[in-house]
């Protein structure tokens, strides 16, 4: 993959830029690659050339990307200033419910009939799902859908004012939980040690709430990128961005680690028998 600056918006041109609407929403969604389909869901505060390197890279691992625009400037740098008016319009916005412990997002529903859409254009075993801190527990949500077979959870962030709480309703994480077990199903999740706003109290109610299925991964600080975009080195203010921001792109890093452990995990799930 050509590598594109890091420090200066994406134009997203490689991209086939689709309007879909789904259950009477419209959102724009950004498609790319062949193979069976990976929804990945952009962090705070929206898609960065940071996202859009991570789905070049899912791109190139053997799939389809879907990348719905939920939030900010698409392929923007992430400022200060702008990043933090997006992110204040996210936590009042109805679709996000950023401040509800167990109830899950509204904005989830759209994003299973989008798996199922991708799952119809793409075919394969069914589809995977990556969230990243405001999305980040969104996978698990996703889960309801019968095609999502490869759930990743970064650094979720959700409900902003409860660091035990899931953001997914108790009788969801109940059905996915059973899911789990009956398909033989695994959850990959990753946080950084310190992160501000994904705690350990998050990762333990979920390993409550789903068992030894929900896979945690828990990396030190340390192996955090210090070089950062202005929102997170001014706004995050700590190690989060675990496959995105703060990923250090060189062999040994534990953050490339993730990224090829993830990549890995779509492979075993979708590209059976491929």
């Amino acid at each position: 993959m050509t590598q594109r600056p890091l420090n200066e918006d994406d134009p997203l041109d490689d991209f086939t830029s689709r309007q879909i609407t789904l259950d009477g929403i419209e959102k724009k969604v950004y498609v790319m690659g062949t193979g069976p389909a990976v929804v990945v869901m952009t962090e705070m505060p929206g898609i960065s050339p940071q996202v859009a390197r991570f789905a070049r890279w899912v791109r190139d691992a053997g799939f389809t990307v879907f990348m719905p625009s939920l939030f900010g400037r698409d392929g923007a740098v992430p400022q200060a200033e702008e990043g933090t008016a997006v992110f204040r319009r996210a936590c009042v916005s109805a679709e996000f419910r950023a401040f509800a412990s167990n109830a899950s997002s509204p904005v989830t529903q759209w994003l299973r009939a989008l798996a199922r859409l991708a799952h119809a254009e793409c075919g394969g075993p069914g589809v995977g799902a990556i969230g990243m801190c405001f999305t980040g527990n969104f996978a698990l949500s996703m889960m309801m859908e019968p095609a999502l077979l490869a759930p990743v959870v970064c650094q979720p962030s959700l409900p902003m004012d409860d660091p035990g709480g899931t953001n997914v309703a108790a009788d969801e994480l109940a059905a996915v939980r059973q899911r789990l077990e009956r398909e033989d199903l695994t959850v990959l999740a990753y946080r950084f040690d310190g992160d501000r706003f994904c705690k350990a109290e998050r990762f333990a109610a979920f390993s409550r709430a789903l068992g030894p299925r929900f896979v945690a991964r828990v990396l030190p600080d340390s192996a955090a990128n210090p070089d950062t975009p202005p929102f997170f080195a001014q706004v995050v203010a700590s190690p989060h961005s675990v496959v995105t921001a703060h990923l250090i792109d060189e062999a040994g890093q534990p953050t490339l680690a993730a990224r090829d452990e993830i990549l890995a995990f779509f492979a075993q799930r979708l590209l059976r028998g491929r």
